[in-house]
């Protein structure tokens, strides 16, 4: 496991946190796949429910690419395992639930980053930006997808100013589930993680997938629902979801 980045367990919760403080967690095309091949095995194994996003410091969440790697040249290969992995986990597409924890800002691809999370935690000191368009770029690795989680022209206000906002402009917004203490930040986003790990991981993934699809294809999400009902409602699971209630217990999921 790279330095550049840790990850540990906290039960049925996996978590990854950025570690380079010192460079605000900016993000090295290593570290990118190694958190994405992180993020695979964390959705590989049936024993994670959750998984935990946040960064190292009280500074920052992640200040996106570094641009000293950015601007020596060097190159990040989409087609590798890791960055498959990592692209899936920006892109929302792990099957795990994703809590993202903002300890700090999150700025042009480490806003992307912690958008890929399907709960979003701030502390109320940070900022977030898309500044690419003072850059000569524009926010290629996903960013342009916010306006699915704010309003349109909120997003566009972002991406087209390379504006700021802060915590509480985004918990108003409707961006963030909670904007808690700097120091509050960790523990409340691994109380909504161990929550949502103890729920059935059938319906986890069915909630995830289809939520997420009927806001960015409806037509897909109607599709996809007809085959997580015959999956969801016939399992194993559901079947001992009514025997645990019946029975006043908490019921022992197997993921089947």
């Amino acid at each position: 496991m790279s330095a550049e980045f840790e990850y540990e367990r906290h039960g049925a919760v996996g978590l990854i946190r950025l570690n380079r403080p010192a460079a605000r967690n900016a993000l090295t095309v290593p570290m990118i796949e190694g958190i994405g091949a992180a993020a695979l095995a964390a959705e590989a194994d049936p024993t994670i429910r959750v998984l935990l996003l946040t960064g190292a410091g009280d500074r920052a969440f992640c200040s996106g690419m570094d641009l000293r790697a950015f601007a020596s040249g060097a190159e990040f290969n989409d087609s590798s395992p890791g960055a498959v992995g990592y692209l899936r986990l920006t892109g929302g597409e792990l099957t795990v639930p994703v809590v993202a924890a903002a300890n700090g800002s999150a700025v042009g691809g480490g806003l992307e980053l912690l958008l890929g999370g399907d709960i979003l935690i701030a502390a109320e000191n940070a900022t977030f930006a898309f500044p690419e368009v003072r850059r000569g770029l524009f926010p290629g690795g996903g960013g342009t997808a916010i306006g699915a989680r704010i309003p349109v022209h909120i997003a566009l206000e972002l991406t087209l100013t390379g504006a700021s906002i802060t915590a509480a402009r985004g918990y108003q917004l409707g961006l963030f589930n909670a904007v808690v203490a700097p120091d509050l930040v960790f523990a409340t986003a691994l109380e909504y993680a161990e929550r949502i790990a103890a729920n059935a991981p059938l319906g986890l993934a069915a909630c995830k997938e289809l939520v997420r699809l009927a806001v960015t294809d409806p037509a897909r999400a109607a599709e996809r629902r007809a085959h997580w009902q015959r999956t969801v409602f016939t399992s194993a699971d559901a079947a001992e979801g009514a025997r645990a209630f019946l029975a006043k217990r908490p019921p022992v999921w197997r993921g089947r």
